[in-house]
């Protein structure tokens, strides 16, 4: 014989049953509506910025999420990469849509894809007060003393890259063909590895090769700053993501820039910005080499008329020089976002 629940207790069960059906309701809504908005905004995805620098206070503080949801953007920070050719796959497969780097590797990049566009740029620091940041060096033992003694010597340098572009010009300035020269075209991961073990004679140490290298007692040959160069610190985005949301791209340039003068006056908050001990803070010397390239480092501005010749000539020299298999226009390297 089936049981029957009094009166007063069905009525309970019935409306708790009502309740928590609305509740789940509300619920499925909401999570469709919080889905729907963030599956709308534009996604900037960069790499991981590690312990120091604009990107890592930024990280740190989330002052870039807060300005990009005026464009309806948000951001995924991704894997972490030992320079711009070394995030090429990343940027190829779409898990990096927004980097920074030199425009030689962008043009090296540019001439085998049309899928990134260079969107902002800053003038590397003529300030004679500020770290050296490029360099060809050549280990403490070694005996070479000048460039012109690399002759018939093996040299580690990134292909298509600033290292390659800064060696070539530190050739043509000392009249020496770059053929007389063996070039090994490694990444700067790979390229360190090489040095260290002897591999090669010498290497043109890009990014934290260079700094590293010298701390360990390698000797400079010829750094970046005795070579003429048109290079210039680019900011750079995949070709889709320029035509989603050029202000986002705007909101950047302009956050970084803010970021950049805030680097300019008070180094000292960018450097160990998440922790200053383990493996990823940087003390001592390092430290303090880091805090004064921030501190003459230059803002980034929205690629002008003028940037648009100087990623010109930087790409002609590649064609010229045979870096690229095919010639690349600044007008299609690059975009004004302005206009």
């Amino acid at each position: 014989m089936t049981s029957r629940l009094p009166r007063p207790r069905l009525r309970r069960l019935a409306a708790a049953v009502a309740l928590a059906a609305t509740a789940a309701t509300l619920s499925a809504c909401g999570s469709e509506d919080a889905s729907a908005g963030s599956e709308g905004a534009t996604v900037i995805k960069l790499v991981d910025p590690g312990n120091a620098g604009l990107l890592a206070y930024a990280k740190k503080t989330g002052v870039l999420e807060e300005k990009l949801e005026a464009a309806d953007a948000r951001v995924e920070w991704g894997g972490s990469y030992g320079s711009f050719t070394a995030t090429i796959d990343a940027v190829r497969s779409g898990d990096v849509t927004v980097l920074e780097g030199a425009i030689s590797p962008a043009i090296g990049y540019l001439s085998t894809s049309d899928d990134l566009k260079i969107f902002a740029v800053a003038d590397r620091t003529k300030n004679p007060k500020a770290p050296v940041n490029d360099g060809l060096v050549v280990p403490k033992d070694s005996k070479v003393t000048s460039i012109d003694q690399l002759v018939g010597k093996k040299i580690a340098v990134n292909k298509g890259g600033r290292g390659e572009y800064l060696l070539e010009l530190a050739l043509d300035q000392a009249g020496i063909d770059p053929s007389e020269v063996e070039k090994v075209y490694l990444n700067p991961v790979q390229a360190a590895g090489a040095f260290q073990s002897g591999k090669v004679d010498a290497w043109w140490a890009i990014v934290r090769g260079y700094p590293t290298a010298v701390a360990a007692g390698a000797k400079t040959i010829v750094a970046s700053t005795e070579v003429d160069d048109n290079d210039l610190t680019i900011l750079a985005a995949r070709k889709e993501l320029v035509d989603e949301n050029p202000e986002a791209l705007k909101i950047i340039v302009d956050t970084l820039a803010e970021l950049r003068k805030e680097g300019n006056a008070e180094p000292e908050k960018f450097q160990n910005v998440f922790t200053d001990s383990g493996p990823t803070a940087t003390e001592g010397a390092a430290l303090a080499r880091d805090t004064e390239v921030d501190r003459y480092a230059n803002p980034f501005r929205p690629v002008e008329d003028a940037d648009l010749q100087t990623i010109q000539t930087v790409a002609d020299y590649f064609s010229t020089h045979g870096f690229i298999s095919k010639p690349v226009q600044a007008s299609d390297a690059a975009v004004q976002l302005g206009s």
